[in-house]
């Protein structure tokens, strides 16, 4: 009787749990809603395949990151040399990956190796040369550090695009590395693809540079030669009455003053004068600091905000402006606004990424996939219920009974953990339904055996039970371990078919060992049945 409790007890609290928190997606599938109402706002949520969306795997461009390190290094090497006095210099990047520096004279030469050895230990000595006075120098990144760079690019690149994906709005997306350098990414319930892979894939790196206003960027354009340390940029502004985009050729300097780094905040204003969205940004204090000191030394001059190589503005500098906040215009419409100030949030990608593989998959395609899913389950569910009844006769509708609540278990788990139901997950579900009902043979199966040898029904229960409950615990923990290894290292698909096939391993077992147990020690013990239909 004290065992007859504790299971009806467990059997309540679990049977209760699970429709509170099927409720939710229940109530959503019959009043048509997009989002649960009732508590505990928990639902079922649906993968790419069943909802449709876009699928896409991005490869990071690691070794830029290992380019922009050498180029900031370089620029670090040119402002220190210039800080030492350090004259008579020719600086170049070689091949995008190594340093050539050549200094002329003794004095020179000799703060420039002090210099070396005392800031610069970071850097590798490839070759050096000293003749007649002049040092030959060339220098790279140590093999160890370049890994080092490429490893925190690829993790850089997959936090960002999860911070610009969350604050974009997606459920349940699913991001996760692939590999050293690739990011699979799913979003489901995605419908503007193009908007998504724009926000996705955009560098967002955001710099303030002066304009190079001593030269005419017209015949720049036309000679296709700029000014050394300049370079040709464009700003592009769409007509509103003939909308004809008008590109606007600008003489940038190449020396970034401040980046997005130092970036707090970025969001959507409106201008009331001209009824114009822009984006308003904040800098840190040491951002603050850096802006306010630009701003003071070029009062008068350009500063042009350039982010991913496109000029959006290039106000004039009337005074000092300290606080730490700029505005970023560009005739933007609402919607290019809010995206621009998610990136600028979100920060910028450490490397450029490329898209090497696209999939889209329509609503209507899903659709069709859930009804089919739909189907599959009633067949198989229908198909094993029939069979139990006929060849159990009484028992097989007690594991009939079992089965409808795993099925419920199951659902019910897939919307407390906020797990994504795949088409794969239908899979599992009905691979569950034949795995929760084997179970139950084998206690049956065992029952008849001891009944046949003349034991009353109440010792024939006991005896199967015990008999068969290790077999299915070896039988169940086995499976339960390959769907933990299928979960562990697989991809969506097949992740979804694990969690389905972990939470019906999970709940067979409670069924099928506690459940129908209760439910014969219910009939035997209180009904005082005598005979077994079985």
């Amino acid at each position: 009787m004290k065992n007859f409790s504790w299971k009806l007890a467990a059997v309540i609290v679990v049977v209760l749990a699970a429709i509170v928190y099927i409720l939710p997606t229940v109530d959503m599938a019959i009043n048509e809603k997009k989002e649960p109402t009732l508590w505990p706002k928990k639902k079922i949520n649906l993968g790419l395949d069943l909802q449709g969306g876009m699928h896409l795997v991005l490869e990071v461009d690691t070794e830029k990151a290992v380019e922009s390190t050498i180029e900031r290094v370089a620029q670090e090497l040119r402002s220190s040399l210039k800080k030492e006095r350090i004259g008579n210099v020719a600086l170049d990047i070689i091949e995008k990956t190594r340093i050539s520096i050549k200094i002329k004279g003794e004095d020179h030469i000799k703060k420039f190796e002090k210099l070396f050895d005392e800031e610069f230990t970071n850097l590798r000595m490839l070759s050096k040369t000293t003749e007649n006075d002049e040092l030959s120098m060339m220098m790279d990144i140590p093999d160890q550090e370049a890994d080092s760079i490429k490893k925190w690019a690829a993790d850089q690149a997959l936090e960002t695009i999860r911070n610009r994906v969350d604050e974009f709005g997606v459920s349940e997306p699913d991001i996760r590395r692939q590999g050293e350098k690739r990011i699979l990414i799913q979003l489901p319930g995605i419908e503007d693809t193009k908007r998504a892979k724009a926000l996705i894939g955009k560098t967002a790196l955001l710099e303030f540079k002066l304009l190079d206003e001593a030269n005419d960027p017209v015949e720049a354009e036309k000679s296709q030669k700029t000014p050394l340390g300049s370079e040709l940029l464009y700003q592009t502004k769409e007509d509103p009455e003939t909308r004809r985009v008008i590109k606007t050729p600008y003489l940038v300097k190449k020396r970034s003053l401040l980046t997005g780094a130092y970036l707090t905040d970025a969001k959507v204003e409106i201008d009331q004068q001209y009824s114009e969205s822009y984006v308003s940004i904040t800098f840190d204090k040491k951002g603050a600091r850096i802006f306010k000191r630009i701003t003071g030394e070029n009062v008068k001059k350009r500063l042009a905000i350039v982010l991913d190589d496109k000029l959006y503005s290039a106000p004039v500098i009337q005074e000092e402006i300290p606080g730490g906040e700029a505005r970023i215009t560009g005739n933007f419409t609402d919607e290019e606004a809010r995206d621009l100030a998610i990136i600028l949030r979100a920060g910028a990608l450490p490397a450029p990424v490329n898209i090497l593989e696209e999939r889209t998959v329509g609503p209507s395609l899903g659709k069709d996939s859930i009804n089919k899913g739909k189907s599959s389950v009633y067949i198989g569910g229908v198909l094993v219920l029939l069979f139990m009844i006929i060849y159990y006769r009484g028992a097989g509708m007690i594991a009939d009974v079992a089965l409808a609540l795993n099925i419920l278990l199951i659902a019910a788990g897939l919307a407390g953990f906020q797990a994504t139901l795949t088409l794969p997950g239908i899979a599992g579900i009905i691979l569950t339904i034949g795995m929760a009902v084997d179970a139950n043979v084998l206690i049956f199966e065992r029952i008849r055996e001891e009944l046949n040898i003349g034991k009353t029904p109440h010792a024939a229960v006991n005896a199967g039970y015990d008999r068969a409950t290790l077999t299915i615990l070896d039988a169940n923990v086995t499976t339960l371990i390959a769907a933990t290894v299928l979960f562990q290292f697989g991809t969506g698909p097949v992740k979804g078919f694990a969690v389905t096939l972990s939470m019906g391993v999970l709940s067979s077992l409670f069924t099928s060992l506690i459940l129908t147990r209760l439910i014969f020690d219910y009939l035997l013990l209180h009904r005082k049945v005598k005979t077994l239909s079985i």
